[in-house]
């Protein structure tokens, strides 16, 4: 498929090593750059933009490069998604928070004729809340699920002080999503 057309393409995001899954369905146009991914990423997922990040496709690493670019990161400023994904089926992997080492596999699900008449992005579903900010990544969040559900875990008060009253595991509004991307993310 060339990658000067452009297209709808329907992305599936998951993070990985979470069990049960964490995931959003997401409508993007093929044309849109790397870093205008990462932002509706950050909003889809319910990050808060506060850590570095990359891409990685076919070996190679596309993020932002520091002057002492230990990954060997390829600039992603003019980097278009549909120069990486081509076909359903093809993915990348977006890893954020190179501390907690949070993976997503971002999946070409499905590949649609543009539609000048729907608005992008726009997300379509998803499950389950995304785990907060520094909280040690995937084996930190499940002991961090584990202490929140036990009333009788010694640092179930503090955990539950420290994550507030907005925190629900299980929680996930596609329509609100979809709202935060018009305003922050619009293509």
């Amino acid at each position: 498929m060339p990658t000067t057309l452009k297209y709808t393409y329907q992305l599936r995001v998951t993070l990985n090593h979470i069990e049960p899954k964490i995931w959003r369905s997401v409508l993007v146009p093929s044309s849109i750059t790397l870093p205008k991914l990462h932002t509706i990423l950050q909003i889809v997922m319910g990050w808060m933009d506060s850590h570095l990040h990359m891409f990685v496709h076919n070996g190679k690493s596309y993020g932002i490069p520091d002057d002492l670019d230990e990954f060997d990161i390829q600039n992603e400023k003019s980097v278009k998604l549909s120069n990486l994904l081509s076909k359903e089926g093809d993915f990348v992997l977006y890893e954020y928070d190179f501390g907690d080492g949070w993976t997503h596999e971002v999946l070409l699900e499905k590949i649609q004729p543009f539609d000048t008449t729907r608005e992008l992005p726009n997300c379509r579903d998803g499950e389950r809340s995304c785990p907060p900010e520094d909280c040690g990544g995937a084996w930190g969040y499940q002991n961090l699920l584990e202490i929140i559900t036990d009333p009788e875990h010694p640092e179930f008060d503090e955990m539950n002080e420290w994550l507030g009253d907005e925190f629900s595991a299980e929680f996930f509004d596609a329509s609100e999503t979809t709202d935060l991307l018009r305003e922050y993310a619009k293509c």
